[in-house]
Order: structure tokens, then C-alpha cells, then sequence
């Protein structure tokens, strides 16, 4: 063992006695309630399939005839010989679906992130962020080499005194979740995009948690709010949630879009997205549209927890999304609570530090519309044998 790998053992054996090292489980099924991990068969509520649709047979069949036509991968980025007819389409329909002039294929969610601030802001800029957004953005933020600032979580007032030191010419962007990934609650955006328009600043908001979850027709947090393109100048989807499938796209004005295909590194120097997946997603997309009583199956889920959570006495966060957190405090406490429900046959995840603030370490529940009733209660049931 060489000097370094003494060091990173040490570095290892500290981050298990601080209950904080993480571990991966092997599933041997396709996604849905039920999953198959390391040989038992668990009750998942610890995935973002949302709306169910990363196994839905429609999704499956897109995949598989877009894969007979046009093979597994794309062959190369999508400024040389890999894009595609259907990546071509599947932008163009996200477009329309979010009522942007144009979108932006990305390969994952965390490249979006990086691409669209690093591709649009540089050296003498200054970037805003909420102090509870999702790792990739906060390194977007960082790479893009712009004076950067973290403002309380959202608190217009204290993001209004961060910005009083912006000069008058300074290109800036306030970047935000629209729904935060380990809280489940939801920015505060219309205020955000007032204050935005006062600073002149750019709004950047990732909703990969609200698409296909919030809104009338899935369009997320944006439509919920009733916001447009100037208000809200950019945002980012990813397909990995509720759309079931992987990949994620910017969507936003013209010229921003072209400037995103000309600057943006995580985009020009990185392979397309295989055709079918992006096929799949098109799929993914008119279904997110089309089944409304999936949002609303979702939400009396939802509710039916909260209600039943409310009456064991946990302690949870103020959220409507799907994401159900509950505050335990110690890592210690987090991965005892996990390890007991997995014992009852109930997968849920402990979320501990540096994901969470010290002190904060909970369960993080999340629901599907595949789930019933039956299964929420058997949740419950679960959690209140543990004495949490």
C-alpha cells in the first residue's frame, strides 16, 4: 500500500466512524415500487420515477424501435456526426411544451447545469445562488470563474443585500432549484423574477423536481406561476425524474440557446444522448402531457402521508412536492432509521452530510404515482414500529 493509499484508508475509516460513508446497493429489476436489491425484494420509495414512467411499455417500445433504427449511440457530439432526427424533434417539442423559443439537449442534468451558467457568465461577472441548490449548480457557479455569492435559502432579503454591491454594468444571474432536491419545497420565484428585473439580472431555474409533478399540463414550477420566457429567461429540465428516461435540456430564448451551442464546453465537447433515449423521451413527454390523473394520483398520495405522518408526530418539512423528508438530526440516527425500514422489506435513503447541513440528516421519502394507498400505509405502518 502506497503512502497516498494509507492516507485515503485513513480518510475512509474516519468518514465510516462519522456514519457518513456512503455505499451502493445492486438492483436486479427494472425500476418501479417493487425492485429487487442485493437478492430482497423492497417497497422503493427512494426513487425519482415520479409519474412511473421509466418502465411504462410505450416508453420501452419508443426505445426499442428508435434502437433498431438508428443503433445504441449517437457516434459523436451533436456539432459533428450526432445529432440526430429525434434529438432534433424532442428539442422542438420541448420548446412548445415550455413555451421557450428554442431548447438544448444536454447529456445529463449536473452538464446542463455547468454548461448553462460557465457558457454564459465568465470573469467580472457575479453569480447569486440559493444557498440550498443542487451541487451542480453550485459548481456551474464556480466554474464559470464569476464572482460568486450564496444567498439564505430563499430569502428575498437577504439576496437583495448581496446584490447591493453589484455595479450598474456587471452582467449577473441568480441561479435557484425550482424545487429543492433534499427539502422538497419550492422557490419563491415570482418575487425572484421581480427582483431579477430590478437588478437586471439573468434568472436561471433547474426544475428537474417539478416537471411532469407541478403545473396543469407537467410544465413545473413555471407553470404553476404562469411565467414566461422574459421572466424567467432560462431553464433547465432534466429526464431522469419524471420523465423516466436520462439526459436533460436547457430551454430558453434564441439567441441565448445559440449562444449555449457556440460556448457552452459540457455541450460541444461530450457525446449526444443515444437516439433512442432521446425517442423515449418524446414518448416520456407527450404521456407526462396526456395522463393528468397520474399528477393527481401523485398528490392524494402525497397528502395521505402527510396526514398520516402529521398523526405519528414527525417531523416534516413544509412541502406539497414529492419529495417527503423527515428530520432526524444525526447521521448515526438517519442510517439506523434506513437500515431498520430495510429490514421491513422498505427502501428509504439516508440523507446525511455534506448533502444536508450537520444536524439534518433525514429520511428522504419520495413518491411515485405507481404507488396505491396500500402501499403509503404500509410506510407508516413501518415508521411508527421504529419509533423515530
Amino acid at each position: 500500500m502506497t503512502v497516498k493509499d494509507k492516507q485515503l484508508h485513513a480518510a475512509l475509516e474516519q468518514l465510516k466512524q462519522a456514519d457518513l460513508y456512503r455505499s451502493r446497493r445492486v438492483i436486479d429489476s427494472a425500476q418501479g415500487i417493487y425492485l429487487q436489491v442485493d437478492g430482497q425484494q423492497v417497497l422503493n420509495f427512494c426513487s425519482n420515477d415520479y409519474l412511473g414512467l421509466a418502465n411504462h411499455p410505450e416508453v420501452i417500445q419508443a426505445f426499442k424501435a428508435a434502437a433498431d433504427r438508428y443503433g445504441v449511440g449517437s457516434g459523436s457530439a451533436h456539432l459533428v456526426c450526432g445529432h440526430g432526427l429525434e434529438h432534433h424533434a424532442l428539442e422542438e417539442e420541448l420548446a412548445d411544451f415550455t413555451g421557450r423559443e428554442r431548447a438544448l439537449l444536454f447529456s445529463t442534468g449536473y452538464m446542463a447545469n455547468l454548461g448553462a451558467i460557465a457558457g454564459l457568465m465568465a470573469k467580472g461577472d457575479v453569480v447569486y445562488e440559493d444557498k440550498l441548490n443542487h451541487a451542480s449548480l453550485l459548481d456551474g457557479g464556480l466554474l464559470s470563474g464569476a464572482t460568486f455569492k450564496r444567498y439564505l435559502h430563499n430569502d428575498l432579503h437577504n439576496l437583495q443585500l448581496k446584490m447591493q454591491g453589484q455595479a450598474a454594468q456587471q452582467n449577473a444571474m441568480i441561479v435557484t432549484d425550482g424545487v429543492f432536491s433534499m427539502d422538497g419545497d419550492v422557490a419563491c420565484l415570482p418575487d425572484l423574477t421581480v427582483l431579477a428585473k430590478q437588478q437586471g439580472a439573468l434568472l436561471l431555474v433547474d426544475d428537474a423536481h417539478g416537471f411532469g409533478v407541478l403545473g396543469q399540463s407537467g410544465g413545473g414550477i413555471v407553470e404553476q406561476c404562469q411565467l414566461t420566457q422574459e421572466q424567467v429567461p432560462l431553464l433547465v429540465g432534466t429526464f431522469g425524474k419524471a420523465f423516466g428516461t436520462s439526459g436533460a435540456f436547457v430551454a430558453g430564448s434564441e439567441v441565448l440557446i445559440e449562444t449555449l451551442i457556440q460556448k457552452s464546453r459540457t455541450y460541444i465537447y461530450t457525446t449526444a444522448l443515444p437516439p433512442a433515449i432521446a425517442a423515449a423521451t418524446r414518448t416520456s413527454l407527450r404521456l407526462l402531457q396526456a395522463d393528468a390523473w397520474r399528477r393527481a394520483k401523485l398528490h392524494q398520495l402525497i397528502a395521505h402521508f402527510r396526514r398520516g405522518a402529521e398523526q405519528l408526530g414527525l417531523h416534516l418539512m413544509p412541502s406539497a412536492s414529492a419529495i417527503q423528508p423527515i428530520i432526524l438530526g444525526e447521521s448515526q440516527k438517519a442510517m439506523q432509521a434506513s437500515a431498520a425500514l430495510l429490514g421491513q422489506g422498505i427502501w428509504v435513503s439516508a440523507i446525511r452530510p455534506p448533502t444536508v447541513a450537520q444536524g439534518s440528516a433525514r429520511l428522504r421519502i419520495t413518491f411515485s404515482a405507481a404507488h396505491d394507498i396500500a402501499h403509503v400505509d404500509q410506510l407508516l405502518s413501518a415508521l411508527a414500529e421504529i419509533s423515530l
